[in-house]
């Protein structure tokens, strides 16, 4: 009863508490949040930008809101998934805002199958639980995972995406940001104006209209100043990266480069240095390579070494 008579006197936002509202969320975005930190941009979906996990609490702390997650798990055959539905309050008053739902399940081709430790693991699991993935690089013996042993990664990816969906549903930044393109698989994605199944792994950037001196194109001027940012960021020199790439200057960069550029600025190799066993066309990128697989922890390998790329999901 105590909760209808508070909404009952809550009024309607006139247009100027509205336009307050959505100049601060752009204010945090431009001052507060961080581009790869907070938010991103997918290659191929546009140019709005994706709300990631540390973008949607700082936006629980600019609007003072937090989060009641409850979790349901639903059964599966040979799996597990959880559907979370994340209810949004305010920290003043406890009052329900609204709420966003997520779902996340171990029948995910990323949580699904992990590469074969061995030949001799190979042959001995039974011929529904293993399978041949082809990729660009060649066959990978893959063998299916133990449910139980990706539960809490799947538990917290489907938290992660009530939540998200919860705080867009709430602040009304949708028109702001998108949300979920990033767990999309890339054959999924695909690229703009592509079929999915026609993208490739060098569509990382929209490409620009300047080219480098062998005609490729490079990254724009905000891209090129994402870039600087980033390196003193971390503490290093253009000059470092140049070397490592090659490159006369930052703007030489190519477009289809970037994503390695940014990958190399948060684990920085010595020149000519690359992690044992990479592939020469790695993407540097865990989550979309075709060539990682995924162990019993619920790690990335990459030929049978731990990815150097790969971070740790955060938790609530």
């Amino acid at each position: 009863m105590s909760d209808a008579i508070v909404l009952q006197e809550v009024q309607p936002l006139t247009a100027v508490e509205m336009r307050a509202q959505v100049n601060r969320i752009q204010e945090v975005m431009k001052s507060v949040m961080q581009k790869g930190q907070h938010y991103g941009t997918v290659p191929g979906c546009g140019d709005k930008p994706t709300l990631l996990k540390p973008g949607a609490e700082k936006l629980m702390m600019t609007f003072r809101l937090a989060a009641d997650p409850q979790v349901q798990e639903i059964p599966t055959d040979d799996g597990i998934t959880f559907r979370v539905t994340c209810r949004i309050l305010s920290q003043a008053t406890g009052v329900f805002l609204g709420a966003g739902v997520g779902e996340c399940s171990s029948k995910e081709d990323k949580y699904n199958w992990r590469a074969s430790v061995s030949d001799k693991e190979w042959t001995a699991v039974g011929e529904d639980r293993k399978r041949i993935k082809y990729t660009r690089n060649g066959e990978i013996k893959q063998v299916r995972t133990n449910p139980a042993d990706v539960a809490n990664t799947v538990l917290k990816m489907a938290k992660k995406r009530a939540l998200v969906d919860g705080i867009l549903t709430v602040t009304g930044a949708s028109d702001i940001f998108t949300q979920d393109i990033e767990d999309m698989p890339e054959e999924v994605v695909g690229t703009k104006g592509t079929p999915a199944s026609a993208a490739t792994k060098t569509s990382t950037v929209q490409p620009s209209s300047a080219h480098n001196t062998n005609g490729g194109a490079v990254i724009t001027e905000k891209q090129g100043k994402l870039v600087y940012a980033r390196l003193k960021s971390k503490g290093l020199s253009d000059t470092d990266l140049k070397t490592f790439f090659g490159l006369a200057h930052l703007k030489d960069i190519p477009a289809s480069k970037l994503n390695n550029v940014l990958a190399w600025i948060d684990n920085p190799l010595k020149p000519h240095e690359t992690p044992a066993g990479e592939p020469t066309n790695c993407t540097h990128d865990a989550i979309s390579c075709e060539v990682v697989m995924w162990d019993v922890a619920g790690k990335p390998l990459c030929n049978g070494k731990p990815c150097p790329y790969y971070k740790e999901p955060e938790s609530f």
